[in-house]
């Protein structure tokens, strides 16, 4: 039996005034997968978080999520969907005047009636799934950067929801940290059965860990499937993507004028 969906978008559109971000976008996201979405700076991957959130509303087409199309729902039934998601925000986002303890307690506290005992147990048991229970007494300050990215990650997981977001989990962290929270995506999601979607630019990090992928570029997708068949793709933007090249589709010069045309101008300016 093949999975079962858990997101669905169709024929997405975005738009900031009169600047469009997203084009028609269609995908499908099956529950305990983990799915990367990449692109240049700017192509509204973490726009399309948000709309998959409800912080924004679409111009055209749909996000369904659980079967529900998310900016149909009134305040109180999308608060009540995103329950079930969990969102790892780049750097962490912890609260800083709050120990690693009381950050991962918060959602608990906050949309339970959890007796406090309880909320001990469960807060210990999301830090030791990221190897943190012993530092729940430090405050964010304390922490490394590396640290601080799993305290973040069990907070996400707090609520035991049905979708983990990450926006770019990989920055700034070493080579180390990095393969920490990357392995950390994975077995999360397996063990939980949780559906992950990674935003991210780390495209080696992420092809070991991911199921499927999504390229976005100039607001539609460029391409898309399994990180081998992305791997060995001849498609020139994702080819230059996932390699690194400095010039191709994306290129390394800034649009101008021939060269030599504005060597004659500066003579003539001198």
């Amino acid at each position: 039996m093949p999975p079962e969906t858990l997101i669905e978008v169709k024929n997405l559109s975005f738009s900031y005034g009169s600047r469009s971000i997203l084009k028609g976008v269609s995908m499908t996201m099956s529950r305990g997968k983990v799915v990367a979405i990449m692109g240049g700076s700017g192509s509204g991957k973490t726009t399309l978080l948000r709309l998959i959130g409800g912080t924004v509303t679409p111009s055209a087409g749909y996000v369904k999520f659980d079967n529900h199309v998310v900016h149909e729902l009134n305040r109180d039934a999308l608060f009540k969907l995103r329950r079930k998601m969990g969102m790892l925000f780049q750097f962490g986002a912890l609260f800083t005047d709050l120990s690693v303890f009381d950050n991962v307690a918060f959602q608990m506290r906050e949309h339970t009636d959890l007796p406090e005992s309880m909320i001990r147990d469960l807060v210990l048991m999301k830090l030791n799934a990221v190897g943190l229970r012993g530092a729940h007494h430090l405050m964010p300050g304390e922490l490394s950067g590396g640290m601080a990215r799993r305290v973040a990650l069990a907070r996400s997981i707090a609520l035991d929801p049905t979708l983990i977001m990450y926006d770019e989990p990989f920055t700034g962290l070493d080579p180390i940290s990095l393969s920490v929270i990357g392995s950390l995506i994975r077995r999360l999601t397996d063990a939980l059965g949780t559906t992950a979607i990674v935003v991210t630019h780390d495209v080696q990090e992420s092809l070991k860990i991911v199921d499927y992928v999504y390229f976005i570029a100039d607001g539609v997708i460029a391409a898309e499937g399994t990180p081998k068949e992305v791997s060995q793709t001849v498609k020139p933007f994702v080819h230059q993507f996932v390699h690194g090249e400095i010039d191709g589709p994306v290129p390394f010069h800034y649009p101008a004028v021939a060269y030599h045309s504005d060597l004659q101008l500066e003579d003539r300016l001198a």
